[in-house]
């Protein structure tokens, strides 16, 4: 017995210590958690009773917005209805089938529920895969109404900390009140979002909440769990099949069993209304007027929101400026704007015009050269079914008034139903050649690197380091020295790329960040291909037209605004725009940049734009393309607004396709530009024509210049022709000094191309009197990216100019195959590379007699005597013959009594001379018709650009307009 006594009291005693561990520990715990709880909330503002009823009440109120002028769009959020009512008229069994689902005790706790909350930190904890929650009414009213739906242990501690305050402000009646009216229920019949029970009973039953029955009560309380799974309607208004069906009645049917637990419903309910068929209360799909301005009531919902969000940030001591620095920061701030906006009873006032806006959306839904819509199936993550999407090109467009930055109206896209976003101003594309002049030509302008006119290169290089090589968009075109207007006019890659090579290292894509560029990367800073067009993440066309309008400024940035301002329900102006403009470029570069773009419409990638106007200003323009025509750009500007347009597919995919049916590319956006900016000018002429011209400034001067140098003119440079004329800003470049480039020179021609003849070269085959360039001149035109000399300097109005020595090999050319046409002896072209010509021999009593010299371009045809024999040697640049070709032999002359066509055989030589030289001219003609093709490989850029504009050749039309 005394060891039974001792060993229970042993385990008795170690028992007391085991329970007072246990409970220092909770007790610890306790500690712990209660210091952490008040951690969480110890920075969080005391909310009065006021503010606290003010908040959950807020959502009485929907905001409005207008047109510029006063006139009255809509209500924000069009797609969301609410329709508030009392506790009164709510159908009791629908409050018991919330209370017994959402909250059995609400009636008896003070806003939380200890063991829930447990639970729920519990699971947390655990990382468990079960999730019950542990939200009393209380609770989500106040995470939806004065919080937001960040998870994190801190708002959940202020959730809990103002439920417990809330519960001392508000009876519980009116507490559920607030719940009923807030709370999310899906869609109702005609697809739209619905919150509130009113609404929920109206938009699905068709009855008001005080009249449905136990069936439709306990459907409608479920919802809220899942409100677009639960609800019985897609987002088009219709009724989902059976399955889409059943988890809402199978929610149901979990919120009767819970009202039968709880006893709020008897046995005979409970059966009855489980058997009840739901689906047959359930309204017919109810057609509605779509909302005329789906696009322009998002975007101003939108812009809205950013500026509210700086304003409740600013009124919490918060920077602004930190919003766009902490995305956690930004996304809370915009949860909160995105409340305070809906439901603040806002008037919002935006700078559309209405006429302008109209006319936009019908003049884009009229065009009809977009291209082609393609389709693909996808599954219908609602109906779990197999849909058909249609891909259409895509446009976004928008036009600004200048010397304000309002924009006057945009065009979001083709079909909202298609695709919801707005491709004005929310997708980033890259800009294609429309980066030229804001990143090339104008930077250059402002360092003084160039004039209007001044020489530009354009010869083809590949890049040491990581071979990259770019071209034109005629692969094959080089145009040697340039005017640099020319190369603008026309879009040539080359010239854009070295200029820009030449200017890199002081960064000009700052000049990017001042004119409103918001998604710049490193890379973009460095990159050459950012220069046409390759931007790591591409632009939009708010921004890209926005950027424009610095040139019609005068070189002053005004960033684009929408909203001009927000009055609360009071009356007082929350929120006015004010204009902060940025001096980008001086007024000179400006300026000399408008009047080189000037020359776009004139006679370069946009002329059929120009052709298609319906009036007159004074405008300058620039067109852009990218790699495989996915996307094409168009931004026309005069003194009073700036235009910008895109097309593309959404998908980005190449626009080339059926062109005998659309056009080309480039010759859709001219046409869609002129079509937009002749609806404009229908509806407000004042606005959009303006007889007000770009006013030269003093310190823009034309300026004489050596086109090839870009010095001033020297003696030998106007013997050769070379001078020119154009804009210079005196204020930092003038034409001055002069150098010896040219060097006296023979020379010999080889395929097309002039080169310096040698000692050796026969003379028969020489020009004389032509001028070269100087080595070292030509070497550093070329620059650090190097190329090809001899192409520097092409031959030029008749005069043969050579700028480069041929490397001969020691070899004699190959042998050429003759054949006879008539009277007409041709051959084919030597397979050498260094063939200057080609001599003729008679060979007919045995010796070898000249019979005539060819130079490279005069063809590899002639006519020869009757009764001779023929061969035929080609001559390379160090004198060496081939051997002789094939001989050839022509009949004796005929009997004098044989009648002989008329010019039968020089005339059909110079026929055939005359078709080379024709088609020789027309490869001359397209060449300079070609102008954009880059290629961005090797600049560690994701979206390499190739631009191509003009070439355009239009179907079958009665318009006889054809883009050069």
């Amino acid at each position: 017995m005394s060891k039974i006594r001792i060993t229970g009291s042993v385990i008795w005693n170690l028992t007391l210590i085991f329970l007072i561990f246990i409970l220092t520990g909770f007790v610890f715990v306790g500690a712990i958690g209660a210091g952490y709880f008040a951690s969480l909330v110890k920075d969080d503002p005391l909310l009065t009773k006021e503010e606290m009823r003010e908040q959950i009440y807020s959502y009485e109120e929907t905001s409005e917005i207008y047109f510029a002028n006063n006139i009255y769009i809509g209500k924000l959020r069009t797609d969301l209805e609410r329709r508030e009512t009392s506790i009164g008229k709510v159908s009791p069994m629908l409050v018991n089938a919330v209370l017994a689902t959402e909250d059995e005790y609400f009636r008896e706790h003070n806003g939380i529920v200890p063991k829930a909350v447990l639970r729920g930190l519990l699971q947390d904890i655990t990382n468990s895969s079960t999730q019950t929650g542990g939200s009393t009414l209380t609770q989500q009213l106040i995470k939806n109404q004065i919080l937001t739906n960040e998870i994190s242990y801190e708002r959940k501690a202020r959730e809990i900390l103002l439920a417990l305050r809330l519960e001392n402000f508000m009876s519980k009646e009116e507490i559920l009140e607030a719940y009923l009216n807030i709370i999310p229920y899906g869609r109702n019949a005609s697809g739209k979002n619905i919150a509130g029970v009113e609404t929920a009973a109206q938009g699905i039953f068709g009855v008001s909440a005080l009249d449905l029955n136990l069936p439709q009560a306990a459907y409608i309380a479920g919802i809220p769990q899942a409100p677009y799974a639960h609800t019985p309607f897609t987002n088009t208004g219709e009724l989902k099949d059976a399955e889409g069906l059943k988890p809402g009645i199978d929610r149901m049917k979990v919120v009767l069993s819970r009202m039968l637990e709880v006893g709020y419903i008897t046995e005979t309910q409970y059966e009855q209304a489980i058997n009840y068929d739901i689906t047959k209360d359930f309204r017919e799909p109810e057609t509605q007027a779509a909302d005329n301005y789906p696009w322009l009531t998002y975007e101003l919902e939108n812009r809205a929101k950013e500026i509210m969000a700086e304003i409740l940030a600013e009124k919490d001591g918060i920077d602004p400026e930190r919003l766009a620095e902490e995305e956690n920061l930004k996304e809370k701030y915009m949860i909160l704007a995105d409340r305070n906006v809906r439901s603040g009873g806002y008037r919002i006032y935006s700078t559309i015009d209405k006429e302008m806006y109209d006319a936009m959306q019908e003049a884009a839904k009229n065009f009809k050269y977009y291209g082609q819509t393609f389709t693909k199936t996808e599954i219908d993550p609602e109906t779990n079914e197999e849909i058909e999407i249609q891909m259409p090109v895509q446009l976004g467009s928008i036009v600004i008034e200048n010397k304000t930055g309002k924009i006057l109206s945009f065009v979001g896209g083709r079909d909202f139903n298609i695709e919801q976003i707005n491709h004005a101003t929310q997708a980033y594309r890259p800009n294609g050649s429309t980066m030229k002049p804001l990143l090339a030509y104008a930077p250059a302008i402002e360092y003084g690197i160039i004039g209007a006119g001044s020489p530009v290169v354009d010869v083809k290089f590949t890049r040491s380091f990581d071979g990259y090589s770019p071209s034109n968009y005629n692969e094959n075109e080089e145009r040697g020295i340039i005017p640099a207007r020319e190369a603008l006019a026309y879009s040539q890659n080359l010239p854009a790329l070295r200029l820009y090579d030449s200017i890199l290292d002081r960064r000009p894509a700052t000049f990017l960040e001042k004119m409103g560029f918001t998604k710049l990367t490193e890379g973009d800073y460095v990159n050459l291909a950012t220069s046409i067009g390759g931007l790591t993440n591409g632009t939009t066309v708010e921004e890209n037209t926005n950027a424009f309008t610095t040139f019609a400024n005068g070189g002053q940035f005004i960033d684009a605004y929408m909203i001009e301002k927000i009055v609360d329900l009071d009356g007082n102006v929350i929120y006015e725009h004010k204009a902060e403009p940025v001096q980008v470029f001086s007024e000179e570069t400006a300026y000399m940049v408008t009047d080189m773009l000037r020359d776009v419409l004139d006679y370069g990638t946009a002329t059929r734009a120009n052709s298609m106007l319906k009036f007159s200003a004074d405008f300058a323009a620039k067109t852009g393309t990218t790699q495989d025509f996915k996307d094409v750009w168009l931004v026309g500007y005069n003194p009073n607004v700036t235009l910008g347009v895109w097309m593309g597919y959404d998908q980005p995919r190449s626009l080339s396709q059926f062109n005998n049916t659309y056009y080309q590319p480039s010759a859709r956006v001219n046409m869609l530009w002129a079509n937009l900016m002749n609806s404009l000018y229908d509806v407000n002429p004042e606005v959009v024509k303006t007889n007000e011209t770009f006013e030269k400034p003093e310190n823009v001067v034309y300026a004489s210049f050596c086109g090839i140098s870009g010095l001033a003119p020297s003696t030998s440079c106007s013997n050769a022709g070379f001078v020119r004329s154009d804009l210079f800003n005196r204020n930092v470049f003038l034409p001055s000094g002069s150098e010896d480039i040219f060097i006296s020179s023979s020379a010999v021609m080889i395929d097309g191309r002039a080169y310096r003849a040698l000692d050796s070269t026969p003379s028969e085959f020489i020009s004389a009197g032509g001028v070269g360039l100087n080595s070292e001149f030509a070497k550093r035109m070329l620059g650090r990216l190097g190329g090809d000399p001899s192409k520097l300097l092409p031959s030029r109005s008749g005069k043969v100019i050579s700028s480069a020595r041929f490397n001969a090999d020691n070899n004699a050319p190959a042998a050429v195959s003759a054949s006879l046409q008539g009277n007409t002896l041709v051959w084919s072209k030597s397979s050498s590379n260094d063939v200057i010509g080609y001599r003729v021999y008679n060979v007919a009593d045995g010796s070898r007699k000249h019979f005539a010299t060819l130079r490279d371009g005069e063809g590899r045809r002639i006519t020869i005597q009757q009764g001779g024999t023929y061969v035929v040697v080609a001559v390379d640049i160090t004198g060496k013959e081939s051997a002789h070709s094939n001989t050839v032999s022509t009949t004796a002359s005929p009997p004098p009594d044989t009648e002989i066509p008329a010019n039968s055989g020089n005339d059909n030589n110079n026929n055939n001379n005359n078709n080379d030289s024709t088609n020789e001219e027309n490869q001359n003609q397209n060449g300079s018709n070609g102008n954009e093709n880059g290629q961005n490989n090797g600049n560690g850029n994701g979206n390499g650009n190739s631009n191509n504009e003009n070439n355009q050749q239009p179907p079958p039309s009665t318009d006889g307009n054809q883009d050069i």
